[in-house]
């Protein structure tokens, strides 16, 4: 009897997926994984193999282990019937499992087996995707014959599986209808493997097949909840089931909308009281992911969670498990909108008093936690004590993201609702500490911190809350330098580098390690030569502000005044390291060059003059004069040199715009003239010689650089070509070396050094093209035959195959095989050149390749080398990538127009060269394409073309229809409004009427935060911050880097006289100045400060321009723009009347105003403004005044940010002295003179057993104390652990009867389950019952 009535549980056991039995749990897993599930306690060997197999036995049909009674008796205890009713009992399983044995004994077998096959293909499967893996990461030369085995396996395994799928879900249809139709339905439900909860999709692919569409997320419920009602279980048992429910919860997401609290509540608070740390953890985190929103918070904090985890949060580290889950409990209420409502200052308290804690492994997150709710409640954080720690970790350098918690500060200073929590010059400028304070600065805390100052001082409320106290933070900054110490030194001109956004020239690195300046003068020349200064570029009316120029003019205003160059000039008069000097000479000259093109002319005359050093130099009688002159000549020289290898030679006081640079790189492409292209037949010879080809057959003894001069000068000499065919062997050997089958240059490891082959191969091609002897030998020499026969084996139309196909994708990757596409791009960028392609057939190949998609990074490979400035073959194939390839095959070869859209030139006599329109045809193509992000492209680079008005007006003239693209048409249609001929075709579309009525009733609102966005992209550092990238795929083809200005509707109305006719006949702009002349000073209402953004906006681009700056001067809205950047409250407000107020200044007439106001702009030398103005007083803009601070006891918290609503009382009442002494020791505790003393007594109290410490209604008073009062972690821990273990039962389960006599026989009190859920040693003896019972 006893062997057939264990079988049917033995059975459905086995019948269980591996994972139910052996938990995953058991894995180790990283401690904060948030999704990760419990890792139970780790017993003896003899103790787990016990409590398995009880868990085993018992767990499954979630029975109760108390004593049952027998068949046929009766009990008058109506939670043992109701439990024998829900679940059945041991003997009711057996005599309807004796009936049914016969009949399912053979199905159930049968389906077994099929189950373990499954489970034994499945580990097959695994093992060998894995294996698959593994040899991918090997050559695949070594691995092919393996790798072949092993996927001919997986394909046998697959189909294994998935003939066992099909078997198992047959059997489990047949066993779905119930023998006895008399059965109750839950047994069913507990019998049936269908309809446990399943392993989850992540550890079983197989499971969720079969098993998922059988699964009833209700009765699974049922039955781990009813599991987790068995009591005296080992940890594990918990866990486990714990860690099914939570995998319950994210399988069906809504299951915990439909929880019945009483129960489920229930059960949470048993396993919160349990004493097994692990148990604890595990009902945190069922907790967690049971909360769904505000209502099921409430109903959490109503079981006493609050006390629960103020106790957690207090243990010693070896409840670790605990605590964090504990934690994670805590931020999941964040999580929830407006759910820091819900979470007490009590908790908020603890949290702190752990993140005080250096050593605490919880440290780092509670500092996070305290930062998220410092940004949702910044009251409840200061009523709280929380503020204390985050300051700390600021000032100590210990937490190492600074710049994540001064974000957190940057966001309250902001407005003054919120700014009145910091404390005025104090929370930021902690920072600084590591800077001033030169005993205790400690490198690591210096470089972090210079990156939290470097992202203060690039926002608003950073940079007029440093200004405080007349520059006070960033005077101690700069002021820093003086003090002796290389590494605050080196940091503060790093920091200075990286604030004025200055980009090292290219000669920096060679002239920082020592190496002279007049060796790069002549290098750089080479690049702004006379040939580029003939040729200058077309202009570009009304381009775009740039305003992070107009905020680092301000910067370098700001630190001009906090007396940055007189410290620089001392560092390096004074330092003894070198590169620290000539790096210090180097930023001086750099500041000089940008003061000089972005600051008026009052700011940087004075700036140039260096007063302090020709002073020093001076002093002929002084032998420091030695060293402040040689400081002069560096700067000289530095200057100098910067001047010659700026893009344009600039001229001062003369800011290039973005489109200008391009334009100046397009005629920086064109090749130079080169002197040494005419030598006599000694110097060529000596340098064929130098070279090392003739004496060394081994390339890799030339030399790569006399190679290179030989190539770009004589050999444009189609004599010299002749002679270095037949008279020597330069020209075979070196041609030979790039031939793809002799495995030279095709073998070389693709690195940052080895592209100075591909460069020489590159020029090789062009030169040859450029006579008829080099072009003759190039068309008959094999290398482009065998290139050819290289894209052959890629074609699958050739016929031609290879194991291992020259530009296979690992080839390209590791090997230079990726260098002969930018050698064909040569090719292809000259008729010679393509007549050569055409003659191999490499353009079929090419199309082929690209009709096939086989290969997209080799096709990507292709579009981004080959030229299209020819009319031909690589035009025919762009475009049909453009229209047949893939999506990612599309957006690519739309980049690749990007170049090829936008060039332009001007020669000397005026006359526009654009050989843009066979692109811009192309692009207006693309806009139809059927993929929005293909279209998006196509008009990113349509409206940079827009900024040549020749090209603008083509583009109109194609007459492109963008109804169909909405939003993402809009920017490119605003553009089209900058002439009249665009005007013309817009109102004959009716677009202008309907767009400006949609800007002025809501779009100017939503372009605030478009614009914000757009900025603050800008003023992160962007990945130019790692240069020399090494890509073959060109991915700067592929990223818009373009951070440029978001098209403002009426900006481009005022361009044109009709569009200025338009806006004076609506209104639009009075309206305008009067919204921000009514409401531009008020700081309450957040929608209005977003309606007055929008307003300074559109008011600022008509500004802007010379046609709308007349409507400046009809109203006096630009004094109301000058006083909002002047003394608003808010610093974002301020920030947007700067740059508004720098938009206004790039027309005459904006300039002439603020004129009035004491604002002023440098200009160009023809007296255009640059927009970037300054005011002439700094002190008038950084005049922000300290505010009231709010102090935690003027602070009123919600009731539901109480754990205790009544505070302790100031005098203490309590009538029994003992309970009286404990309270008023509580107290003690917070004074560190009588701290050791109440410490003592403490202890004592509870070595002689006070009856206080048994009384829930003491514990009470004392957490009240701890909530309101700060404590430190420790004395938290040592208070909590006082109190007798039952009081806390007590508190949770919101009993509040303090008899001492009950509470001193609490263990008495306790029922059978609760004792035996916390008492786990019990469990021989509950074993022993219910085995007892179900015989």
């Amino acid at each position: 009897m006893l062997s057939s009535s264990a079988t049917p549980t033995h059975k459905s056991l086995a019948s269980q997926p591996a994972h139910a039995v052996n938990s995953p749990v058991a894995a180790p897993r990283p401690s904060l994984d948030r999704d990760g599930g419990l890792q139970p306690p780790n017993p003896s060997a003899n103790g787990a193999r016990t409590a398995s197999s009880a868990a085993s036995s018992f767990a499954p049909r979630g029975a109760s282990l108390a004593p049952s009674q027998p068949p046929g008796s009766f009990s008058s205890e109506l939670r043992s019937q109701t439990m024998q009713s829900r679940a059945g009992s041991r003997a009711d399983v057996f005599a309807r499992d004796k009936l049914d044995e016969d009949d399912e004994s053979i199905a159930e077998s049968a389906l077994n087996a099929l189950k373990d096959a499954l489970s034994r293909e499945l580990k097959i499967k695994e093992g060998s995707e894995n294996m698959l893996e593994a040899l991918n990461a090997k050559k695949a030369k070594q691995t092919k014959e393996q790798r072949q085995r092993v996927e001919a396996e997986l394909m046998a395994s697959n189909a294994r599986i998935k003939e066992l799928k099909r078997k198992i879900s047959d059997a489990q249809r047949s066993k779905a209808a119930p023998s006895t139709p008399t059965r109750p339905r839950n047994e069913g439900l507990l019998r049936s493997d269908g309809l446990r909860s399943p392993p989850s999709a992540s550890r079983s692919g197989a499971g969720s097949d079969f098993e998922e569409p059988t699964e009833s997320p209700t009765f699974a419920l049922a039955e781990i909840l009813q599991a987790l009602e068995v009591e005296g279980m080992t940890p594990e048992y918990y866990v486990e089931r714990s860690n099914n429910l939570v995998d319950l919860f994210k399988r069906h997401p809504t299951l915990k909308y439909d929880l019945v609290w009483s129960v489920f509540g229930d059960r949470m608070q048993d396993m919160l009281l349990s004493n097994s740390r692990e148990v604890v953890a595990a009902g945190y985190r069922m907790l967690r992911y049971a909360i769904s929103d505000m209502a099921s918070l409430k109903k959490i904090r109503s079981l006493n969670t609050d006390f629960m985890v103020v106790v957690s949060l207090a243990k010693d580290r070896k409840a670790d498990v605990e605590r964090e889950q504990a934690l994670k409990f805590v931020r999941a209420f964040l999580d929830v909108k407006d759910g820091v409502r819900e979470v007490s200052r009590a908790v908020v308290r603890t949290i702190a008093a752990v993140a005080e804690q250096v050593e605490d492994r919880l440290r780092p997150i509670c500092i996070e936690t305290l930062a998220e709710v410092l940004l949702r409640d910044p009251a409840l954080l200061v009523a709280s004590g929380g503020l204390v720690p985050l300051s700390e970790a600021l000032a100590e350098g210990t937490y190492k993201s600074p710049e994540s918690l001064s974000s957190a500060f940057l966001y309250l200073l902001d407005a003054p609702q919120t700014r009145k929590y910091l404390r005025a010059g104090y929370e930021l400028e902690v920072l600084f500490t590591a800077f001033t304070d030169a005993l205790f600065s400690f490198e690591g805390v210096i470089k972090q911190n210079s990156k939290a100052i470097a992202s203060a001082l690039k926002s608003w409320s950073g940079l007029m809350t440093l200004s405080m106290y007349d520059f006070r933070a960033i005077g101690s900054l700069i002021s820093s330098l003086m003090l002796p110490n290389p590494t605050i030194r080196d940091t503060v001109v790093d920091l200075l580098y990286s604030l004025l956004r200055i980009k090292p020239p290219a000669w920096a690195t060679s002239y920082l390690a020592g190496r002279r300046l007049t060796t790069y003068g002549r290098v750089t020349t080479l690049k702004s030569s006379t040939s580029s200064k003939e040729e200058t570029v077309y202009e570009d009316d009304g381009a775009e502000q740039n305003f992070v120029e107009h905020y680092t003019a301000l910067l370098l205003a700001l630190f001009v005044k906090a007396g940055m160059m007189p410290n620089l000039l001392r560092v390096a008069q004074d330092t003894d390291d070198p590169t620290l000097k000539r790096k210090t000479t180097l930023l001086i000259g750099e500041t000089l060059k940008l003061a000089s093109r972005i600051l008026p002319p009052s700011w940087s005359s004075e700036l140039q003059l260096l007063p302090e050093l020709f002073a020093a130099a001076s002093q002929f009688n002084n032998e420091a004069h030695f060293n402040a002159t040689g400081i002069v000549y560096q700067i000289s020289s530095v200057s100098r040199t910067l001047y010659r290898s700026s893009p344009s030679g600039y001229a001062a006081g003369y800011l290039p715009s973005s489109s200008m640079l391009e334009n100046m790189s397009h005629v920086e492409e064109t090749p130079k003239s080169n002197a040494i292209v005419n030598t006599d037949d000694a110097t060529f010879r000596q340098l064929l010689i130098d070279s090392g080809v003739l004496g060394h057959s081994n390339p890799s003894k030339w030399n790569w650089d006399v190679v290179l001069k030989i190539i770009e000068g004589p050999l444009m000499n189609g004599k010299r070509v002749e002679e270095a065919i037949k008279a020597s062997k330069f020209a075979k050997r070196l041609v030979g070396f790039y031939r793809p089958f002799k495995f030279k240059f095709s073998e070389i490891k693709s690195t940052r050094n080895t592209q100075k082959y591909v460069r020489v191969g590159c020029a090789l091609m062009h030169t040859l093209l450029q006579t008829a002897e080099g072009t003759k030998y190039l068309a008959d020499n094999k290398l482009l035959r065998q290139i050819a026969e290289c894209f052959a084996q890629c074609d699958p139309t050739s016929g031609l195959t290879a194991q291992y196909p020259m530009f296979s994708k690992d080839r390209l990757t590791d090997t230079l095989c990726g260098g002969y596409f930018p050698m064909i791009g040569v090719l292809s960028s000259d008729p010679k050149g393509l007549q050569m392609l055409e003659r191999w057939r490499i353009f079929n190949m090419m199309y082929h390749i690209v009709d096939f998609k086989q290969r997209p990074d080799l096709i990507k490979l292709l579009l981004a080398n080959l030229d299209y400035s020819l009319q031909g073959h690589p035009r025919v194939l762009l475009s049909k990538a453009l229209t047949a390839g893939t999506k990612d095959m599309r957006i690519h070869a739309t980049n690749v127009l990007r170049k090829y859209a936008t060039r332009q030139r001007v020669t000397p006599n005026g006359q526009v060269i654009s050989d843009s329109k066979w692109a811009i045809q192309l692009l207006v193509t693309q806009l139809y394409d059927p993929e929005v992000e293909v279209c998006a492209t196509a008009v990113k680079i349509l409206e940079k073309a827009c900024n040549s008005k020749a090209l603008l007006e083509y583009i109109v003239e194609c007459r492109p229809a963008l109804d169909h693209l909405g939003e993402i048409g809009a920017p490119l249609l605003l553009r089209f409004l900058s002439t009249s001929i665009g005007y013309h075709y817009l109102d004959g579309l009716d677009y202008i009427s309907n767009e400006m009525d949609d800007w002025f009733l809501g779009r100017n609102d939503t372009y605030v935060s478009l614009i914000e966005a757009s900025l603050a992209r800008s003023f992160v550092d962007t990945h130019e911050d790692q240069p020399h990238r090494l890509s073959i795929y060109a991915d700067d083809l592929d990223t818009d880097q373009d951070n440029h200005v978001p098209p403002h509707f009426y900006r481009e109305l005022s361009r044109t006289k009709e569009g200025c006719k338009l806006l004076e006949d609506k209104g639009h702009f009075e309206e305008f100045a009067s919204t921000i002349r009514e409401y531009g000073m008020q700081s309450e209402d957040s929608e209005l400060i977003t309606k007055v953004k929008g307003c300074l906006w559109a008011v600022g681009n008509v500004g802007s321009m010379e046609l709308g700056a007349p409507f400046l001067e009809s109203t006096d809205v630009v004094e109301h723009i000058v006083k909002i950047a002047e003394s608003h409250d808010v610093m974002s407000l301020r920030g947007t009347a700067f740059f508004v107020l720098g938009l206004i200044s790039r027309s005459t007439h904006g300039l002439e105003i603020l004129s009035e106001h004491g604002w002023e702009s440098n200009t160009t030398p023809l007296g255009i403004s640059l927009g970037l103005c300054v005011p002439s007083d700094l002190s008038k803009l950084f005049s922000c005044k300290p505010w009231k601070h709010e102090i935690p006891a003027t602070i009123r918290l919600l009731d539901t940010q109480k754990t205790i609503l009544e505070p302790p009382p100031t005098e203490i009442v309590e009538e029994d002295e003992t309970n009286r002494r404990i309270l008023e020791l509580m107290t003690e505790l917070g004074n560190m003179v009588l701290y050791k003393k109440a410490k003592v007594e403490l202890f004592q109290l509870r070595h002689k057993k006070a009856p206080g410490f048994r009384q829930p209604a003491l514990f009470r008073k004392v957490m009240a104390m701890m909530e309101c009062h700060h404590y430190r972690l420790p004395d938290r821990h040592l208070v909590i652990e006082l109190f007798d273990k039952n009081v806390l039962r007590h508190i949770i389960y919101g009993e509040e009867s303090s008899d001492e006599s009950g509470s001193s026989s609490g263990d008495e009190q306790r029922t059978e389950r609760q004792r035996s859920i916390s008492d786990p040693a019990d469990l021989e003896k509950i074993i022993t019952k219910a085995q007892k019972a179900s015989l």
